[in-house]
């Protein structure tokens, strides 16, 4: 019998202060999600929780029933990063989200470990190397048609698991440099930590006026709200194991919510963009999953791609 998809909420990839990252959590112990990951994934610099806090959250998160998962950064800049990465690796008690190479390298014969999204896989050799190394769960990048990804999952080695990211902004870049920073004219290593003014990112327009990205730090976001509620159908028909929900600032229990009523039959697809459709200041987006731009919504691009099933 097949299993049901779980439901699973990504890292915060924001700055947070500590308070609110608690409040956060002590809510997510009580939403209908399956899979927590926890930790921080963009700027080593952002220590507002440290280590031995992301444990304390991971344990009242496994206390309440979630399985758990530490991320890791998903740019290595410094040795003291990697030396964080070694500890965070060297836990002992939760699975680790390896989001660079280094994290794999560490990991590979020691522990199994997920494959996190900032890993370049695009094709079936290297999802056999991440195997190799001990991957049991990889997360697709975002910007992965769902051709693609079916291609993959019809080739992917036995045991190994699949995710996709069916919710909130998409991770498109990150730089050495930091654009928070930079916007505020301050260099990185004097930035005054001026992401976290911004708990959902600073918002960049074009000279028209239409929303573009969303900067948070080192890293660029989309600015409209991936939305991939009406393809899980096709992750059920391709074989995806785990859907994840990223994080937003307001509105993440909503989106929780509605994608898991969608799986458990007890709302339509239509129902869910509806009620996702207010999260989201600039629009919704599938193009990616699609095939066309990463910015477009099937309503005004009606002409969505089928794509031929993946044996689960």
């Amino acid at each position: 019998m097949d299993m049901p998809i779980k439901l699973a909420l990504g890292p915060i990839p924001y700055f947070w202060p500590l308070e609110r990252v608690r409040a956060f959590y002590h809510k997510v112990a009580e939403w209908p999600v399956d899979i927590v990951y926890v930790g921080e994934t963009v700027c080593a610099k952002r220590r507002a929780v440290s280590l031995d806090g992301w444990m304390r959250v991971a344990d009242e998160l496994s206390e309440a029933g979630k399985e758990v998962v530490l991320s890791t950064l998903a740019l290595m800049d410094a040795e003291s990063s990697l030396a964080m990465l070694e500890r965070i690796c060297a836990n002992g008690r939760y699975p680790i989200e390896a989001n660079d190479m280094a994290a794999v390298r560490l990991l590979s014969g020691n522990a199994a470990f997920i494959a996190g999204p900032h890993i370049n896989c695009y094709n079936d050799e290297t999802l056999s190397l991440l195997a190799q190394c001990g991957a049991c769960r990889w997360v697709a990048p975002m910007e992965l048609p769902g051709s693609t990804v079916a291609e993959l999952l019809r080739q992917r080695p036995p045991d190994l698991q699949a995710e996709v990211q069916a919710f909130g902004r998409m991770p498109l870049a990150f730089s050495a440099r930091c654009f928070t920073a930079r916007a505020h004219d301050l260099p990185k290593d004097q930035c005054d930590f001026c992401c976290g003014k911004y708990p959902d990112g600073l918002a960049v327009e074009t000279q028209e006026g239409q929303a573009l990205f969303t900067i948070n730090g080192i890293q660029i976001q989309s600015a409209a709200l991936c939305n991939l509620a009406g393809a899980l159908v096709d992750f059920e028909a391709y074989g995806v194991d785990v859907v994840r929900i990223a994080p937003l600032a307001q509105g993440t229990e909503i989106a929780v919510d509605a994608f898991r009523a969608v799986l458990d039959g007890q709302l339509s697809p239509e129902g869910a963009d509806e009620k996702l459709a207010s999260l989201s200041l600039a629009g919704l987006s599938d193009g990616y999953w699609n095939g066309t731009s990463g910015m477009a919504w099937h309503e005004t691009n009606p002409a969505r791609i089928s794509h031929q099933a993946a044996p689960k």
